[in-house]
Parts: C-alpha cells; structure tokens; sequence
C-alpha cells in the first residue's frame, strides 16, 4: 500500500469520528478521521502505510455496529467535471439568467 488514507464504506449512519479513531488505533496512530455525514462513510488516516495496510487487512469485511465494513485505499479526489453552460449558475447562455429584452 502507498498511502495512508482509508475509504471506510457501509458504516452505520450513528457512527462518530471519535468511534472510527478509537476502532482504528489498534493497529497504530490514526491521524485523522472524518466521517460524512449521512452517506454511511468515512476516511481515516493512519501514520505509516504499514499501519494503514495492517487496519485494512484486519478490518475490511468484519461487522462494525450490525454492518459489515468495506475498507479500500481512499483514490485522490478527481476535480468535479464540467457539466456545460457559463459558471454563473443561471440558466440561457452567458448572461446569467433567462432572456430578457433590454430596452
């Protein structure tokens, strides 16, 4: 594993970060943890990739609170894609909002 940082998928919707740190730190320092909120998933960075591997081995697919967790190597976030027309947010072309006639 090249990375320290943890997806954890498929937890409970009542999990805390304080509960992801402490279940994470039996197999080393856990830098960080961060839960989002009510997706069911969350991040933990671990502080060796050794200790991230050895949390992954040990943790991916085992029950955590009645839900079996999905643990991966988090991916680098990918810039959000464009989705076409002007970056103003309104609608009709690039004058930010619906036509209208200027007299």
């Amino acid at each position: 594993m090249e990375g320290k940082k943890l997806y954890v998928g498929n937890l409970p919707y009542s999990t805390n970060e304080s509960q992801l740190s402490e279940l994470f730190s039996t197999y080393g320092e856990v830098v960080s943890a961060k839960i989002i909120e009510n997706k069911g998933f969350g991040f933990v960075e671990m502080g060796t990739p050794e200790e991230a591997q050895a949390a992954l081995d040990a943790l991916n697919d085992t029950e955590f609170d009645g839900r079996t967790m999905r643990i991966d190597e988090a991916r680098p976030m990918q810039p959000r894609r464009d989705f076409g027309g002007n970056r103003s947010g309104g609608f009709g072309g690039s004058s930010g909002g619906f036509n209208r006639r200027r007299y």
